[in-house]
């Protein structure tokens, strides 16, 4: 009877009682995997702050990362090396070790922009660089090695770059002027600027050449393993054809370097160039005029030269400048002394050449500013002065000694060059 009744009452509240255990073992449970949780996490903190595993971590995400990173930097206007050694984020005692090293080299000092340089660093602590390459040209680099991690001292060596030499012929009629027609034929603006030099001492370019006058030349290229032409660099061959007359030019090295020479055996290298400028149109004569500003007749002490803004100007000889600023009427100007007989002057510039300060010795043919309309002018032009023993005189019409002769053994070895060299155009002329 009772056991009916038990029965009875637990039919009656199973749902009740099945909530209830199931409650009962939830919370159990939950007990039970909250104290497993515990130890599992007291287990693996013990486990992490095992010494021998924290220098294996260690090891191993060390090795994830790159032994040596490298980071290269393209020279900017007025950038310093000292400027660029603190963007790479080396220790302040690094970059003591690295100035100690290359502040004797005059090269760190005069960086230009557009140069590369690269460093390679180990990235062990603290951070050490232990290579620096600097592209000095275009040919070759410079590469500061440091031979060991705990070493203070960088060595030097000087890399040429594998390059292969070719040589290019090129020729073209001056339809209307020679820098024209040359860039008309791909020919490298600095190959332009030497062939006006070399023939500078002795042709004005404004004056004698005329339409349909034709020229031809053999310069060197240097070639990368892709086949891209990375730099450029003698002038083997050349010949300015003036009215039907050859003016043929070959290279031969001296004592004293390489110069050019006529078929004679005779440099073509005189003190002053005839005209700094090349692809200038005279404009206004060494003589009385009328000033184009002040409007009043006055003696014109130079001669000018019209040309496009920003065109090349030349230093007519080697020399020292002795002046590289503003200079009132003439703008900016340089002034150069070439010996104790001759000086020039350089008026109206737009702007200075690379280094040209005062002081500084230039070589003939160096850029030293390009053309303006600085100062009291009308217009883009180069006003040119020369002065001969304190008087500034007529730059078309002075006398230049002629350059010198090859004689003797000298001048054996200059015909065999010159074969070589006219052997060399008709095979270039047949492979075109």
């Amino acid at each position: 009877m009772i056991n009916n009744k038990i029965n009875k009452l637990f039919k009656n509240n199973f749902n009740f009682v099945l909530l209830i255990l199931i409650v009962f073992f939830s919370i159990l449970a939950t007990n039970f995997y909250t104290l497993n949780k515990a130890k599992q996490k007291e287990s693996f903190s013990n486990f992490f702050e095992n010494t021998y595993l924290k220098k294996t971590t260690n090891l191993i995400i060390n090795n994830l990362n790159p032994k040596f990173t490298y980071k290269i930097f393209i020279v900017q206007k007025g950038d310093a090396f000292k400027k660029i050694l603190n963007k790479i984020n080396i220790p302040n005692s690094e970059i003591k070790i690295i100035n100690n090293n290359l502040s004797k080299y005059k090269f760190i000092h005069k960086l230009h922009k557009g140069q590369k340089i690269k460093f390679k660093l180990d990235n062990a602590k603290p951070v050490k660089v232990m290579e620096i390459l600097i592209e000095k040209s275009k040919l070759n680099h410079i590469v500061f090695l440091r031979p060991a991690r705990e070493s203070n001292t960088f060595e030097y060596k000087e890399v040429e770059k594998n390059l292969k030499k070719i040589f290019v012929y090129k020729e073209s009629q001056i339809k209307n002027s020679l820098y024209a027609s040359a860039t008309g034929i791909s020919i490298p603006p600095n190959i332009i600027i030497d062939f006006a030099r070399i023939y500078g001492f002795q042709v004005d370019f404004q004056r004698d050449i005329w339409k349909n006058d034709s020229f031809q030349i053999i310069y060197e290229s240097f070639m990368d393993s892709k086949d891209q032409i990375l730099d450029t660099g003698n002038i083997l061959y050349a010949n300015l054809i003036l009215q039907g007359k050859n003016n043929n030019l070959y290279i031969f090295k001296t004592k004293d370097g390489f110069e050019h020479f006529d078929e004679y055996g005779k440099s073509v290298k005189k003190s002053l160039m005839k005209t700094p400028i090349n692809g200038a149109r005279l404009s206004s004569n060494f003589g009385m005029r009328k000033h184009p500003i002040s409007g009043f007749n006055k003696m014109h002490q130079g001669t000018d030269f019209a040309a496009p803004m920003n065109t090349p100007i030349m230093a007519s000889g080697n020399g020292k400048i002795i002046r590289s600023r503003w200079c009132g009427g003439g703008g900016y100007c340089v002034k150069i002394k070439h010996n104790s007989t001759y000086t020039t002057v350089y008026a109206h510039m737009s702007k200075f050449g690379r280094g040209i300060k005062e002081g500084v010795r230039v070589k003939q043919g160096q850029i030293i500013g390009y053309v303006g309309s600085t100062g009291l002018s009308t217009g883009p032009h180069l006003h040119y002065e020369v002065i001969v023993n304190g008087k500034k005189i007529n730059s078309q019409k002075l006398k230049l000694p002629s350059g010198k002769i090859l004689k003797k053994k000298e001048r054996k070895l200059f015909e065999l060059s010159k074969i070589k060299l006219k052997v060399l155009k008709s095979e270039l002329i047949n492979s075109q």
